[in-house]
């Protein structure tokens, strides 16, 4: 005689999927909190991620000769700039010194290393954006206002830029950095650039509808997709050219 098939209740099969899709997410979340130890492990040991960029600035050496040297210093929007097809500022001599998950208070740490030792005529600061998950504005501020005091003293011009928007197009975003809070720091960043004589850089204009990030110039409601850092890249040249001509 023929066996015949079992026949799995539908329950079961249903089950079996949310499980088989849990065990997935459970994965995933473990993913991501190994890599979130890891990353605090590190800042332990090196908090200013002073030894991501030391070696590149040794080889770097000095500008050439009526070269406009230009140091974008930043967090991961600066960071992954010119890793996928959007390149960075390809026949300029414009240096990315982005690092991601930074804070303002860990750029403070290696602006002399990673900035002030290359000489460079003008720097881009990209903060604020990490400062939402473990500073307040304040203490953000008084980070601002250190790295602008040291590039003064060092005749550099400086250029601020805005924190970049975000959304829950792909999966929650504003619960840790709520748009609110965005818009304030924003407000802030450009009253102190308007009254310190920096050039302000507005990215957030070019990337949000309304208050959120454009879902077609981002891939994760966080960060700039390669049309997003096309938008940014004009606005970033003439800022500099502006800085450049104070």
């Amino acid at each position: 005689m023929k066996a015949l098939p079992i026949r799995w209740p539908a329950g079961l099969v249903l089950l079996a999927g949310i499980a088989a899709a849990q065990g997935s997410d459970l994965a995933a979340r473990l993913r991501a909190l190994e890599e979130r130890l890891a990353a605090q492990r590190h800042a332990l040991n090196d908090f200013g991620g002073l030894i991501r960029y030391g070696s590149e600035d040794a080889e770097l050496g000095p500008p050439k000769p009526g070269e406009d040297r230009v140091v974008f210093l930043g967090d991961e929007v600066t960071g992954l700039w010119g890793q996928g097809a959007a390149k960075f500022f390809p026949g300029k001599a414009y240096v990315n010194r982005g690092i991601a998950r930074q804070t303002s208070a860990q750029m403070l740490v290696r602006f002399r290393q990673d900035v002030v030792a290359l000489k460079p005529k003008v720097v881009v600061i990209e903060a604020g954006m990490n400062d939402l998950l473990v500073a307040s504005e304040g203490v953000t501020a008084e980070n601002f206002l250190s790295m602008m005091d040291i590039a003064r003293a060092n005749g550099i011009r400086v250029v601020l830029a805005s924190v970049t928007p975000v959304c829950d197009c792909y999966t929650k975003q504003t619960g840790l950095r709520p748009q609110g809070k965005i818009i304030s720091l924003n407000g802030w960043i450009k009253d102190f650039a308007a009254t310190s004589g920096a050039v302000y850089l507005n990215y957030y204009s070019a990337l949000a509808d309304g208050r959120n990030f454009k879902k077609e110039l981002t891939n994760d409601g966080l960060l700039p997709n390669d049309a997003g850092y096309g938008a940014m890249a004009p606005l970033a040249e003439k800022a500099v050219a502006e800085a450049l001509g104070k």
